[in-house]
This record gives C-alpha cells, structure tokens and sequence, in this order.
C-alpha cells in the first residue's frame, strides 16, 4: 500500500497538476493538505473518475484537508480532538478498509508565524493536543500513520540554510521540541527509517529563487505506529513535481506499506 502526503496549495488551482500526479504515480492512499475549499467545492468528481473514495474536511480560502482512497473508508473523523472551538480545517482522520485495515490521518499542523503572537501559541497548543490524540490511538495497538505537513523543520540538516530560518516558527526550539516528544511516544518517521539522506526536501517557496537555488527544507512528514512501522517498506520524494506547471510549494511524499 502506497499513502501519499502532498500539501497541494489549492486543489482547484493545481487541478491539472494534482491530476497529472495522482495518474503517473496511482498511490493507494492519498492525504491532501492546503485545499483552500469547503467541501462542496472539492473536485471529489474528477479523482472518482480515477477511482477513489473522497473524505474532505474544508474550509473556505483557507486550510482544509481531504483522504483520496481506493479502497472504502471507515470512521471518519474530521477535526482535531480537544478544543471543541477550534473551527480551523487541519485535522482528517478515516480507517482504510481492507484485509488489514490501516488509520490515516491527514494532518495541515498551524504555521505559527510570527512567534511571539496568538499564532504561535496556537501552534504549539495544536502539536500538543496531538500529542495527546497520537498517545490515545497507540492504545488501540494498530497500524496507524500520521502524515501531513507538520511545518516543522526538526533539525538543521533539514534545511538548506538552516540559519535563515532561526527566527522563524518551524524552527523554533519550542516547535522541534514537540515535534520529538510526539516521535517520543513511540512513533517511527519513516523517512529517517527508510532513508534518512540529508538534503530530502519537501518545500522550496516561490520567492526568491529557492528552488532554483535549492533552498528547501522538509516539513513534510509522516509518522508511524509501530504496528505500521513493522511494515514500512519504503518512503520516496516526488521533487521533480516541483518543476512542473504551476506547482505547488510543496511536493508529494509517499511510503509504502507491506499491506
């Protein structure tokens, strides 16, 4: 089983471009972030044609989250436990069904700039309710991963110029602290499992020349219950996405499952 994770910048805006990638590249699952749509304007029609199930959780202008299955989903959750006022769009969660069925969650974690203000603290209050949601699925002991853009650069080899971001929220002490101590619970990252080479962007912004230049960083990530971890099999970024027509900032990640 392939699970993809791909923080797209506006689904309809990158139709064309998401459409061409889901068609080259047949993930099995696919979690999608930044839709930038409430759910009545997701193009649900035209992944359908390609064969998959559709759960979204919008919001409009702004974030949203979508799973793309080929097999059923199961359970959907929309929105992230433990703030029942939290009315941002960044939390998806369904059970792929099948012969061994696997938890996906597709996760859009707050960007949190610039620190110092009501965005940051609700960042880091964001990480920690999921902390507390991910320690609440362990118990269940099934395989499970939690894949999204968590904007949070874990160390500084994950950044090309890792001095241009110190003062910025994905970068923060605070921000890499809890992005560990979620790891901390007993989760795998399944690049550093199956890879782990420096230099595996999964973001360049469109300013600057930074992808020209190179300058990325990865944020993308996806974390693994141990149960999930045993059948880890591979993990593989599609940075050539990023050359492509009207890209988006970000690239898609993808793991494969033994399932």
């Amino acid at each position: 089983m392939r699970i993809a994770t791909w923080n797209v910048n506006s689904v309809n805006a990158r139709l064309e471009t998401v459409l061409r990638w889901f068609e080259e590249a047949q993930p099995d699952v696919a979690c999608l972030q930044e839709i930038k749509c409430v759910d009545e304007k997701f193009p649900a029609e035209a992944f359908e044609r390609l064969g998959y199930n559709v759960a979204v959780h919008g919001q409009k202008s702004y974030n949203g989250v979508a799973i793309l299955s080929k097999a059923p989903l199961e359970d959907v959750t929309r929105g992230l436990p433990g703030d029942d006022t939290d009315e941002q769009a960044r939390y998806l969660e369904a059970v792929v069904s099948g012969p061994q069925p696997v938890r996906v969650a597709s996760i859009y974690l707050p960007n949190g700039n610039p620190v110092g203000t009501e965005k940051f603290a609700y960042k880091l209050a964001w990480m920690e309710r999921l902390h507390h949601h991910a320690a609440a699925l362990l118990k269940l002991e099934e395989p499970f991963a939690l894949v999204g853009d968590y904007n949070v650069i874990p160390e500084p080899r994950d950044a090309e110029f890792p001095k241009n971001w110190v003062d910025d929220a994905l970068f923060q002490p605070q921000s890499r602290s809890a992005f560990r101590a979620l790891k901390n619970l007993g989760l795998t990252e399944a690049y550093l499992q199956a890879d782990g080479a420096p230099g595996a962007y999964t973001f360049w912004d469109y300013q600057a020349g930074a992808w020209q230049r190179n300058n990325g960083i990865r944020i993308d990530h996806a974390l693994l219950s141990p149960q999930a971890a045993d059948l880890l099999r591979g993990v593989s970024i599609h940075r050539d996405v990023r050359s492509w027509d009207k890209p988006s900032d970000h690239v898609p990640l993808v793991i494969e499952l033994d399932l």
